[in-house]
């Protein structure tokens, strides 16, 4: 069963897993569940999602039930109207605050204008060896990233050299690997926290949060971040 977050008769949340396919792909054919398949069975209604959470991006996760309010969604997310939060843990010791503006590239190699504004929330340094250090050092941050690029967060954090754990493609494969073998951990430390966006239908301003899941909490608890 999907954790629901939010439902009224015309939009849904769900906290997705990490790991959760958003809907088929054909990039993806090793897998056999889709949250847009399980929420559709799960209330008996059908659901369109209005933005995308990558694969092995945890947390909000928001649908629609009628064309018209999904497309009032699409709208809002093109526009940057909507307000979104992610909780990240990354390598190193983290500026206390930074704006990063860099643009990435589409996969036609067009480059687009990309934002994303970070707070570092805790700092822990633990006493375990990593390579030539004694110790190891994490940030957990909040990213609100302005623009919706592809892998945006992921890109950003890889390039100011604090890489999110468990990100395989633009991160740290030594981390990776360390986390791997040291508490057989393989999640990527990334989760959508918040939504903050106009009511396509009721016009109220509507707040959405959703927890961490199981393991990224066993990481702050490793870390001994209380939040």
């Amino acid at each position: 069963m999907l954790e629901i977050v939010y439902q009224d008769e015309h939009l849904i949340a769900i906290n997705k897993p990490h790991g959760l396919l958003v809907h088929r792909s054909s990039i993806a054919n090793d897998a056999k569940e889709f949250a847009l398949q399980m929420l559709r069975d799960q209330v008996n209604r059908h659901v369109s999602p209005v933005h995308r959470l990558d694969r092995k991006t945890g947390g909000l996760l928001l649908f629609a039930f009628e064309k018209e309010v999904e497309i009032a969604m699409h709208q809002q997310f093109q526009n940057g109207e909507v307000q979104k939060k992610y909780l990240a843990v990354l390598r190193g010791y983290a500026p206390d605050s930074d704006d990063i503006d860099y643009p990435l590239a589409k996969e036609n190699g067009t480059m687009q204008e990309a934002f994303t504004a970070f707070v570092t929330l805790k700092r822990a340094e633990i006493d375990v060896a990593f390579g030539k250090h004694s110790t190891s050092r994490y940030s957990l941050v909040e990213a609100t990233p302005t623009t919706g690029r592809m892998h945006q967060l992921r890109r950003h954090f890889a390039h100011i050299f604090y890489p999110i754990i468990g990100d395989r493609k633009h991160g740290c494969n030594k981390q990776n690997k360390f986390f791997k073998e040291e508490w057989e951990m393989t999640t990527m430390l990334l989760h959508a926290s918040e939504l903050i966006f106009d009511h396509p239908v009721t016009k109220e301003k509507v707040q959405l949060k959703a927890a961490v899941q199981d393991e990224f909490k066993r990481t702050m608890d490793l870390m001994s971040w209380s939040f």
